[in-house]
């Protein structure tokens, strides 16, 4: 059964990025720069596969509104989307 991982996407700098959480580790976490502004469906899809993985089946992009400043009501909102994936490669096997 291929383990799951949370993959996370954020904007810094005016750019999303995607990335994968690999807890536990110490493996880079992989990543993926957008240059669109806020990235589709479809964008999100393909670049979860050209980093290696596919979102588990049912799994949900969830939406959660972050602060800059932690504690600071007044500073800018910085969202996060975020998904359940697996690795392809793990799936394959």
């Amino acid at each position: 059964m291929a383990r799951e991982f949370a993959a996370q996407m954020s904007v810094r700098g005016g750019r999303w990025r995607l990335y994968v959480v690999l807890l536990n580790t110490t493996e880079q976490w992989p990543e993926y720069p957008f240059t669109a502004t806020v990235p589709t469906f479809m964008e999100r899809a393909e670049a979860l596969s050209v980093l290696g993985f596919e979102p588990v089946p049912g799994a949900e992009w969830t939406w959660t509104e972050d602060s800059e400043t932690y504690g600071d009501p007044s500073s800018p909102v910085v969202l996060i989307a975020a998904t359940r994936v697996r690795s392809r490669a793990e799936v394959a096997a």
